[in-house]
Formats: C-alpha cells, sequence, structure tokens
C-alpha cells in the first residue's frame, strides 16, 4: 500500500507465523449484520484521514458505527483500482464509507473521532504516505452534514489544538468506489503487519504529541474541549463558573500567607514557596476563584525565587493594573474573577514573548496533568 511498507515486505515476509490468519478476521463480524437489522435511524458518512487501513480501524473502534469499508472517493474515474489511485493517476482520494446508529451516535461525534486520528493540517498527503490521493477530506452527503462538518472544523481550528491551520477539503459527495478485498478489515487480517505499517508511518507518535500518550484513557474529545472553550469565552458562564467568596469565607479557607498575597497585595518569601521549582506537568489556578492562569509548559527557571511563566494561558482570566507602590511603576496582575493579587509582569523574560510573569505561588493552586479532566479542567488536556 504504502511506499515504506513496499520497503520493509521482505522483512516481515520472513515471519512465517505472520501468514496465520485467524478464521474470525476473514469476513466483516456478523454483529455489522445484526447491528444494521436493528437500528432504525441509519446514517452515512464519507471521510478521508490518510491510510484507509489506519482510518477504518479507528473508526470502527466508536460505539455506534454499524461498518466501515475501505474505497475511493473524490474523483470521476469508474471503479478505480488500488493501483491508480495510489500512483496518483485519478482525482480520487483513499477514504472510508462508515454507516452509523444516528440514534447513538451524532455526525459531529464521528468527526471527533475522525480528526483525533489524522493530521488534518496536511493536504500534500499523510504521514509517510505523500501525494494528494492521501489528503484529509469530509465528504459530505447534504447540507446538515455541510453545515455540521463546516462548523466543527472552524471550531477545532480556534481551538489550536494542532499547532497549525487545518487544511481538510469539504467536497460534495459524488460516487464512492470499494476497494480491493484485501484492504477490507486489513487490521484483522493482518494485524502483524498492520502494526509495523502503523508504527512506522508516524501516525501515533504525532497524535501522541498532539492529546498526549494517554490519549487512549483520558476520555478527552475535541468536542469537550470546543464546548469547554466557549463556556470560558461567555463573560456570564465565566462569571457564573468563576466567582469570589466572601471576606469571611476567604479568611476560613485561606492560609494565613495566602490570604496576605492575595487580599492584602503582599508578596511571598522567595526560593520558600511551593511552586517556584515545581516541573511537574499541569496547570495552575487561582488560589480563590478557581481560574485558569498558567501552564507549565510555559513556566521557565528565572532564578528569581518565584514561579516564572512567559505568558498565561488566557489572558481573559488576568487583569493589569499600574503598580506605583515602590520608586518606580510596576505591572500588577490580579485575576479577573477572584481579584487575587497575583504578582508583576516585567519585560525581561525568554522567547518568544520576551515576559516574565512573575507570579506568587501562595495565590496558585496547582492541578496536575492526570486530574485535570477530574477537576474540571478537561478542556487543556490538550496543553500537555
Amino acid at each position: 500500500m504504502k511506499r515504506l511498507y513496499s520497503t520493509l515486505l521482505a522483512i516481515i515476509i520472513a515471519s512465517p507465523f505472520i501468514w496465520l490468519i485467524p478464521a474470525s478476521t476473514l469476513a466483516k463480524d456478523s454483529t455489522s449484520t445484526t447491528a444494521m437489522d436493528t437500528a432504525t435511524n441509519i446514517e452515512t458518512a464519507t471521510l478521508a484521514g490518510g491510510c484507509f487501513w489506519c482510518t477504518e480501524s479507528d473508526l470502527e473502534k466508536l460505539p455506534g458505527v454499524i461498518n466501515v469499508i475501505s474505497g475511493y472517493a473524490g474523483g470521476t474515474q469508474t471503479n478505480p483500482t488500488y493501483k491508480q489511485v495510489s500512483a496518483g493517476k485519478t482525482q480520487h482520494i483513499e477514504a472510508i464509507q462508515l454507516t452509523f446508529d444516528a440514534d447513538k451516535l451524532s455526525y459531529r461525534q464521528v468527526l471527533d473521532q475522525l480528526f483525533r486520528h489524522m493530521d488534518p493540517t496536511d493536504d500534500q498527503g499523510s504521514f509517510v504516505d505523500r501525494g494528494r490521493h492521501y489528503r484529509p477530506a469530509v465528504f459530505y452527503h447534504n447540507q446538515q452534514q455541510y453545515d455540521i462538518a463546516a462548523k466543527f472544523i472552524k471550531d477545532v481550528d480556534a481551538l489550536g489544538v494542532f499547532k497549525k491551520p487545518l487544511k481538510t477539503e469539504l467536497i460534495p459527495y459524488s460516487t464512492f468506489w470499494k476497494a480491493e478485498e484485501y484492504h477490507q478489515d486489513y487490521y484483522k487480517k493482518n494485524p502483524i503487519r498492520y502494526k509495523y505499517y502503523r508504527h512506522a508511518s508516524g501516525r501515533d507518535n504525532y497524535l501522541d504529541s498532539i492529546f498526549g500518550k494517554d490519549r487512549q484513557s483520558n476520555g478527552v474529545t475535541l468536542i469537550s474541549m470546543i464546548d469547554g472553550a466557549a463556556a470560558v469565552q461567555s463573560p456570564s458562564s465565566r462569571a457564573k463558573k468563576y466567582s469570589k467568596p466572601s471576606d469571611a469565607q476567604l479568611k476560613q479557607q485561606l492560609s494565613k500567607v495566602q490570604y496576605y498575597v492575595t487580599q492584602q497585595d503582599g508578596t511571598e518569601r522567595p526560593f520558600k514557596n511551593p511552586y517556584w521549582d515545581n516541573k511537574k506537568p499541569g496547570i495552575y489556578v487561582d488560589i480563590v476563584s478557581g481560574e485558569p492562569l498558567f501552564s507549565s509548559t510555559d513556566k521557565y527557571r528565572s532564578g528569581t525565587g518565584w514561579p516564572s511563566f512567559t505568558k498565561p494561558i488566557d489572558k481573559q482570566f488576568i487583569t493589569e493594573h499600574k503598580d506605583k507602590s515602590l520608586f518606580y511603576t510596576r505591572i500588577e496582575l490580579r485575576s479577573r474573577f477572584g481579584d487575587s493579587h497575583l504578582g508583576h509582569v516585567f519585560e525581561d523574560g525568554p522567547e518568544p514573548t520576551g515576559l516574565r510573569y512573575c507570579i506568587n505561588s501562595a495565590a496558585l493552586k496547582f492541578i496536575p496533568k492526570e486530574q485535570l479532566a477530574e477537576m474540571g479542567y478537561g478542556e487543556y488536556v490538550s496543553l500537555f
């Protein structure tokens, strides 16, 4: 299928056990037929995310999907062959067509699964497989699918999760041609060769770098990130989620130094605070309101003895004020909803911002990466 695969084929063939195919994988699972018979609201999606061996495998794992077929879409040639498509001699793209139970699964969730298992920013190929016949695309079957896909792509792009602009095409669906039978359920029929190809392709390494090595188990989806970002961007929802307790409550909840720093604009001692040398991955939130303020990905050792960052997670949660309490003017930082004194920002930081956000540990609460979803900060898992 792939150039990389063909160069390794001779090595793989040397293993005689690779040709032993379990009888259970010689045909599509009978469960798809059963699901098709019982489902009353069946919809179809046609998608491209690079190698169809991989996209078929990834989409079949999504609960609610009934069946996935590997094939070709987007061209005008009748009944194209793999040899023609893979050589770039047609306008077709390697694609999959899936049927799903719309009572159990939404089209938006189908797109979510696809985008979390491909590189939507590369329109010249997919990982090791190069050529526009491997580019990412969504073939919409009707106006509703187009509207959902267009908004989803716009929302994902706005998240900045993939660190580059999305280049996934929206193409009106015309015809889907089923690929040769040996391509169907390839990951089941040839598990060792499939795993070898997938690992060598770089797909999973890339996805781990975007969503984290625990992406299969952390339960974070693009939809949850989008919905979380929307909640953050809504002023009314921000005010409702993050608020400042009464002074009496704060005196009970905070330690003396935390109260002194956040409520009386104090400064803790350098090198004698819990987070100045904390190297664990996670985010730092306002000890008073819980507003997400800084990420460990932007933390650096400034030598000052206080936690230092090059930028905040979201500037909407921080306000700046002129501070003339010393013999020169500084820029004070406060949390927007908690109104906690956090520290100051200086223009002597490293690239890429050139800024040093010098923050008191006493104004912060650290949320480890592995606890983000549990603590209600799941939308920030993508930072790691």
